[in-house]
């Protein structure tokens, strides 16, 4: 059996290229007891991973090492009793069109009523970072202002709409008026900026936040999230999800001193990542399929076809080529 593998061939400098990935075919081993060959039908690209390529996000991506990311994918032959042939299994997987997987890392996909990609977005990874990073750290309350950066992108376009659900007044910030009016219609927000057509966004903020902004979830960092932090309101949470903008940066931003604005206006500011809640899945996997049920929340996902594609579609995360979850079908 061949199997047609992506590693990284060589360290991105500044934004990730093409040439910075190696397309191989080897011959995986035999299936060992415990194991599963598997057929991937999707793959997640995120931005995380170019973090990963930098040594600044777990697990650490060096050169030489086949990428891996979140996949959904087909028993072709299964070795382990929980697992059957014809089973569709979500988990950590290596960038391969044929794969040999432990059955111990993977999770059995039951029927959901909607369709198997579903896991890897509104249902996996990207809702359940909106869904437990709101509740866990942002707080929302019924009357406050929130702000999400990245807000036509998989976890802010599912945050925006939580906090809608928590009756928040919410405005997001997106790349591109196509983005803009996707979140103010399908989305529900009510209110969005054109980071890129803005001449102040700090002043656009302030417009269509007069009244401060309470709750900041930011998937961008850099120079929208200094324009943001200036108009939070005393006691503001700020939830800081990822920070894009700046992943690709080969010298460290230089942007306005922080901690006195956190001080005096006594500011929650507070990372998160998604792994720390594993054990919390399920309910939220359950909370968010009801919100979906009363079309409460809505999502959009980004599809492109061919393994081959896997760079491509990566790298189109740092042009604003995606709206909802970029996924690669096979």
């Amino acid at each position: 059996m061949k199997s047609r593998l992506i590693k990284l061939a060589r360290m991105p400098e500044g934004m990730p290229q093409i040439i910075d990935f190696q397309l191989e075919e080897d011959e995986p081993g035999p299936i060992k007891n415990g194991e599963l060959l598997l057929k991937p039908l999707y793959f997640s690209v995120d931005p995380y991973l170019r973090a990963a390529m930098s040594g600044g996000h777990p697990p650490n991506l060096n050169v030489g090492d086949i990428v891996k990311s979140r996949g959904i994918a087909e028993v072709i032959t299964s070795t382990h009793r929980n697992f059957a042939k014809g089973d569709f299994v979500m988990g950590y997987m290596e960038w391969r069109d044929r794969l040999i997987a432990s059955a111990n890392e993977l999770n059995r996909l039951e029927a959901s009523g909607l369709p198997l990609n579903a896991y890897l977005s509104v249902l996996g990874s990207t809702g359940l970072s909106a869904y437990f990073a709101l509740n866990e750290i942002g707080k929302p309350k019924k009357g406050e202002t929130m702000v999400v950066s990245g807000a036509a992108g998989a976890v802010g376009s599912i945050a925006g709409q939580i906090g809608k659900i928590f009756g928040c007044k919410v405005i997001g910030i997106a790349g591109s008026d196509e983005k803009i009016k996707l979140i103010t219609s399908d989305f529900r927000f009510d209110g969005a900026i054109n980071y890129k057509t803005s001449k102040d966004i700090g002043a656009a903020i302030k417009n269509l936040c007069p009244e401060g902004v309470d709750v900041y979830f930011d998937n961008v960092g850099g120079d929208v999230s200094d324009a943001v932090l200036s108009s939070m309101n005393n006691y503001g949470r700020v939830v800081v999800c990822g920070t894009i903008a700046e992943y690709n940066d080969s010298q460290p931003a230089m942007g306005p001193r922080l901690l006195p604005l956190i001080i005096f206006k006594k500011l929650l500011l507070q990372g998160f990542l998604i792994g720390d809640y594993k054990d919390r899945f399920e309910e939220g996997r359950t909370q968010l399929q009801q919100w979906l049920a009363d079309d409460k929340i809505r999502y959009q996902e980004t599809i492109t076809k061919g393994f081959e594609q896997l760079p491509n579609a990566f790298i189109g995360l740092f042009n604003g080529e995606n709206i909802g979850k970029m996924l690669v079908e096979l």
